[in-house]
């Protein structure tokens, strides 16, 4: 396939591509703002591979693709400097450091998870991942509901969840069609359209085969569990508007509640742990795909599993970028398809919060039962189970968290010392 243009002058040689992409993807801790901040210092400011606007309009067509809009954003860059190549490039960079710690660390969870001062340790984990979704629901929330129709799109978000279960598939679909009638305002010029190569719909059936027929693949040979994985996480990745808390609300809905292949515990569990490896938060995919292949078949399935949730989470990113980057300068100007995506992003804060109230429920008490109200269906915990050590870590972690200034590995350690201490003083 031919390179694609770039408004680089001169492109950067593979090698120095793959140094920078690979610098990026090692220090890509702490989500997106941190990612894309790193990658405005590399790509914008040290190398000016991208001018400001190249920078703001390529971030702003990753937000309005599903999946993980820091990685998608690292392969649109290398799409632009070195075509399909160098965006196959940037974009694994991204991706393989953590996936290789995530790895590694549902080893060590599946091996010691069950030792009592390692659950204890996650207890404070667990109290600071509450607190991690909080923080994102509120940044989200202050940039997203700016109107009294995107307030009424979170209610009607978190209602549908919380209270009626409906599939998140469903919510994201319906607020997008009500976005698509409420335009956002843009004073922007349209830029000219971009010519594209004539064998353009190539790429498109190449990488939807790419990313599908393995999983027909899966289906017809009888894996049930890996094709029942691969599908769940391909149909999650088309709806992953909204960064890796608003996966979560769905992933929890369906391999906790649907499918038992985890508990929620475990849930909360592979999140704190996704916060401590570099790359995108949506990794946690792989960290529960692995969990839930080695309770269901020990280590050789795990590794299946989380290769399948991998490459069904990753490869229609690549589709995302390559089938729609030709268009990026027009499709950023579109006013229905911004409305679309602010709607969508409304409604993903309601059901953001309905994450945070599931996982401080299950942290908090240690039975729940069902309040049934027609077909209004609510958590009833059972209030002689409280966890009295999570409720002092989940009232301690807020402070925590403030004191160090949303330094998130920091605050994952020292939380975990303090559920550690806690567990002390309980058996004391």
């Amino acid at each position: 396939m031919s390179k694609t243009a770039t408004s680089h002058p001169t492109p950067p040689s593979w090698w120095v591509l793959f140094h920078c992409f690979g610098l990026i993807g090692l220090l890509s801790f702490g989500g997106p703002a941190a990612q894309i901040a790193l990658m405005h210092r590399e790509l914008v400011d040290r190398r000016n591979w991208l001018s400001e606007e190249q920078f703001l309009r390529g971030l702003s067509f990753c937000m309005l693709l599903p999946g993980p809009e820091a990685m998608q954003l690292a392969t649109y860059t290398g799409w632009r400097l070195r075509g399909i190549g160098g965006g196959l490039l940037a974009g694994s960079l991204f991706i393989l450091p953590g996936a290789f710690v995530i790895s590694i660390l549902v080893w060590l969870y599946v091996a010691f998870g069950t030792l009592p001062a390692v659950q204890s340790a996650f207890l404070g984990i667990k109290a600071a991942v509450v607190v991690i979704v909080v923080q994102a629901l509120w940044r989200i929330s202050r940039k997203a509901l700016k109107s009294t129709g995107a307030w009424l799109l979170a209610l009607t978000g978190f209602v549908a969840i919380f209270a009626l279960n409906l599939p998140f598939p469903v919510v994201v679909l319906g607020a997008g069609i009500i976005g698509l009638f409420q335009s956002a305002e843009t004073t922007d010029t349209p830029p000219p359209v971009q010519p594209v190569a004539p064998n353009h719909w190539r790429v498109i059936v190449l990488w939807s085969a790419l990313w599908l027929l393995p999983l027909l693949g899966l289906s017809l040979i009888g894996a049930d569990f890996l094709a029942t994985i691969g599908w769940f996480f391909a149909k999650l990745a088309v709806v992953t508007f909204g960064g890796a808390y608003a996966v979560l609300a769905y992933m929890t809905q369906t391999v906790v509640s649907e499918h038992g292949w985890i508990t929620t515990g475990q849930m909360i569990d592979a999140l704190g742990l996704a916060e401590t490896t570099p790359g995108p938060l949506v990794l946690v995919t792989q960290f529960v795909a692995m969990l839930a292949g080695a309770e269901v078949g020990g280590a050789m399935l795990a590794l299946a599993a989380g290769a399948v949730a991998l490459w069904v989470t990753f490869t229609p990113c690549f589709l995302w970028i390559f089938a729609t980057a030709p268009f990026v300068e027009r499709l950023t100007h579109q006013p229905r398809l911004r409305g679309a995506l602010q709607a969508i992003t409304a409604a993903v804060a309601g059901m953001m919060l309905n994450l945070s109230v599931w996982f401080l429920l299950h942290l908090l008490f240690q039975k729940q039962t069902s309040l049934m109200l027609g077909p209004i269906t609510l958590p009833a915990p059972d209030v002689q189970s409280l966890n009295v050590p999570a409720l002092a870590l989940v009232t301690l972690a807020p402070i925590v968290a403030l004191a160090l200034r949303g330094r998130i590995l920091w605050l994952l350690a020292a939380m975990a010392s303090l559920g550690l201490i806690a567990a002390g003083f309980t058996v004391g």
